[in-house]
């Protein structure tokens, strides 16, 4: 075998005048030892036989395992414009890269190194703090976990940042955009969530596109709320901001991932001209008032249930057993689960336990008053929650629960449904089921 090692930039020479470039991954137990297997610069994978071959080494490039250490380290750059912007990173895609050792994706670069790929930063900028602060997947966040961003995003807003911005991972990035947007009362800039699909050591990577859209809400917005910053289409032609409490990763890879649920994102951001285009005028304003009050106690006693064909009733005793104490059932249709579950949800809400009642459609709203199910499920003290998405009432019952610890249940469900972020529609609202949900495929159609 040829003395290189995973992490390698290599040259492979064939016989006949082929030659292949890229980087040595690990080797696994079906890997002949006559062969190597390379990542091109296209970010695919390639296995060469090293058979009438000549394999020359570019660059020593071998890496040691990376740690999720949450190191909380602090850097302060000085820039050119006249914003104070605060970059706080938590982990995820956009700050990884490829780990050679096992081929996988592994949290690796510092929230430095993303600001020096996106100078944006520091052209906007008369003091930006780059904060590394945690390195975490966003699989892998707790209701803890939204606690301490939520106190480090408000530490800097006090501090007088003209906003902040937050690498996340993207799986769970609309829980977090939620916790935020709830615990961080009286905002007064807006905080921007951005992360991206394909990692920043990609040449398909959507991080340096993602990225530097935020500056530019940061400098612009009229809003202040919390946003989630991701593409809008799989070419860099511009970054949606979605508003945190109505959004959803769609797709589990396309750069488009993410999409605004039953509204309009509030903004669209051109990259190459720094031009911020408003396209919701129903929002929270900017005030730039730094007074942010800091509520950011979650409850891990809550849970969120989709319903389906022959669900065991049973789990909701089980969660009533356990001492849980809010539900959020994602119900079929306009809300409902299997009419033999209405008993053990009486019971729950008896106990004092908060039942809410979203829908699994993703568009639309619950309406409980239409079905004979639905009215047995109020009777049973099920509060609906209108249109807002499952995991943003699972994430706002919460909050709730863990900073009105006091409260009674018929005030818990009180705050619940009412409107404090815009999670909410109003009723006169247009229902919005875009036409570009079905994606290429439609345009294609229409064309």
């Amino acid at each position: 075998m040829v003395d290189v090692r995973p992490g390698d930039l290599v040259r492979v020479v064939k016989r006949g005048g082929l030659v292949i470039e890229g980087v040595v991954l690990p080797s696994t137990e079906f890997t002949s030892e006559n062969h190597l297997v390379i990542k091109l610069s296209s970010g695919y994978n390639v296995g060469v036989s090293l058979e009438d071959a000549v394999v020359e080494v570019l660059v020593e490039k071998y890496l040691e395992p990376a740690t999720s250490e949450e190191t909380s380290k602090v850097t302060v750059f000085r820039g050119g414009g006249n914003l104070k912007i605060a970059f706080v990173s938590t982990g995820g895609t956009i700050v990884s890269k490829v780990e050679y050792e096992t081929g996988a994706v592994r949290p690796a670069l510092n929230a430095s190194d993303l600001v020096e790929f996106a100078p944006d930063f520091q052209e906007l900028s008369s003091e930006l703090v780059v904060v590394d602060f945690m390195r975490k997947l966003s699989e892998n966040m707790t209701p803890e976990d939204w606690s301490r961003i939520s106190e480090e995003v408000g530490k800097y807003l006090r501090s007088g940042a003209d906003g902040v911005v937050v690498a996340h991972g993207t799986d769970t990035m609309s829980y977090t955009a939620a916790a935020l947007a709830f615990s961080l009362r009286n905002l007064g800039n807006p905080v921007v969530l951005v992360g991206a699909q394909r990692s920043s050591d990609r040449p398909s990577t959507d991080a340096l596109y993602n990225l530097r859209a935020c500056p530019i809400v940061v400098r612009d917005a009229p809003f202040a709320e919390v946003v989630v910053a991701m593409h809008g289409t799989t070419d860099d032609l511009y970054t949606l901001i979605h508003r945190g409490v109505r959004v959803r990763k769609m797709h589990s890879s396309r750069r488009d991932a993410f999409q605004s649920i039953n509204d309009v994102p509030l903004a669209k951001v051109y990259v190459r001209e720094k031009k911020f285009e408003l396209l919701n005028r129903r929002y929270l304003p900017r005030t730039r008032s730094s007074d942010v009050r800091i509520l950011s106690r979650f409850s891990s006693k809550v849970s969120i249930i989709k319903s389906y064909p022959g669900i065991d009733c049973e789990i909701f005793d089980y969660l009533v057993d356990r001492g849980y104490r809010g539900v959020v059932v994602e119900g079929t249709g306009l809300g409902h689960v299997r009419e033999e579950c209405v008993e053990s949800i009486r019971r729950a809400t008896d106990s004092g336990v908060v039942v809410a009642m979203a829908t699994q459609t993703i568009f639309g709203r619950v309406d409980l008053d239409v079905y004979t199910t639905g009215r047995k499920l109020l009777k049973a003290g099920v509060v609906p929650v209108d249109d807002m998405i499952p995991e943003v009432a699972f994430v706002k019952l919460s909050w709730l629960l863990g900073n009105f610890p006091e409260d009674s249940p018929s005030e818990i469900k009180s705050k619940l449904v009412s409107n404090m972020v815009n999670e909410l529609g109003s009723p006169q609202s247009v229902e919005i089921f875009p036409r570009w949900y079905h994606g290429d495929r439609l345009r294609e159609a229409e064309a």
